[in-house]
């Protein structure tokens, strides 16, 4: 099963985002295999105030909504967190953890983010969990670093749905994007060590966009984008490049028209 996820960030105004959700329904409806199928997951990440019209609106596709963050607590006096109870009733089934700007931005450390996970857990969602190496380092290297994240952050459960966003973070913002090979190398040995887990999948999400996935697959499941699927024509061309890769035959190469 092939992932391609989205967020949303705060880019968007609170209308421009519902726009967003009802131009990609409409494009769904013009491309029913890609709507019904059941081989490639796609899910966008609204901000909080979205979220539950987001899902609204998004209801007659198979698109799955998630949030950008959460409180590692379910209840008590947290000024301003949202709990990932209230997450999921608002038909969340997704949530981020970890991504490089709560980490730089909101000091959130590694303890935080353990907890994060295991409240996403506790709450029935899946953790979209963020991990990267910040230098340039070599590929075994930079695959130790984000494998030895995993295992702090999530621990061990083989059960527990765990989707893992590769992001170096020495690539993002910068003129050229990590070397393909390099991301390739990387991500088949974070795949390697999630050989127990189940429910584990391994998306990229450093610059990525349309064309990337037929690049890096199957060393990944599939991307996490940003920036370059602000238009809803390339957030479903990744999902149909996606579902192209799936239907491929085993060891067969895919070339993108």
């Amino acid at each position: 099963m092939a992932i391609v996820a989205l967020s949303l960030k705060m880019y968007f105004e609170r209308w421009q985002t519902l726009d967003y959700c009802h131009e990609v329904v409409r494009l769904l409806k013009k491309d029913e295999e890609l709507n019904e199928q059941r081989r490639v997951t796609m899910a966008i990440l609204p901000d909080f105030l979205s979220l539950a019209e987001a899902a609204r609106i998004l209801s007659p596709t198979n698109i799955r909504v998630g949030a950008q963050d959460l409180c590692a607590d379910d209840r008590g006096a947290f000024t301003g967190e949202v709990s990932g109870h209230d997450i999921a009733a608002l038909s969340g089934s997704i949530v981020e953890i970890g991504h490089i700007e709560r980490k730089l931005l909101y000091h959130e450390d590694r303890p935080l983010i353990s907890r994060k996970v295991r409240a996403a857990w506790r709450n029935s969602l899946t953790p979209l969990l963020c991990v990267g190496e910040q230098q340039r380092v070599s590929a075994e290297m930079a695959s130790d670093l984000c494998i030895e994240q995993i295992r702090e952050f999530a621990g061990s459960n083989p059960e527990a749905p765990l989707w893992v966003a590769y992001e170096p973070l020495w690539a993002i913002g910068a003129d050229n994007p990590a070397p393909t090979e390099y991301v390739r190398e990387v991500c088949s040995r974070i795949k390697d060590s999630l050989h127990a887990r189940r429910e584990a999948k391994v998306i990229y999400g450093g610059s990525a966009g349309p064309g990337l996935l037929t690049q890096l697959w199957p060393a990944v499941d599939g991307l996490f984008l940003g920036r370059f699927a602000h238009k809803p024509e390339a957030f479903v061309a990744v999902a149909q490049e996606a579902l192209a890769l799936e239907e491929q035959p085993v060891g067969s190469t895919f070339q993108m028209a």
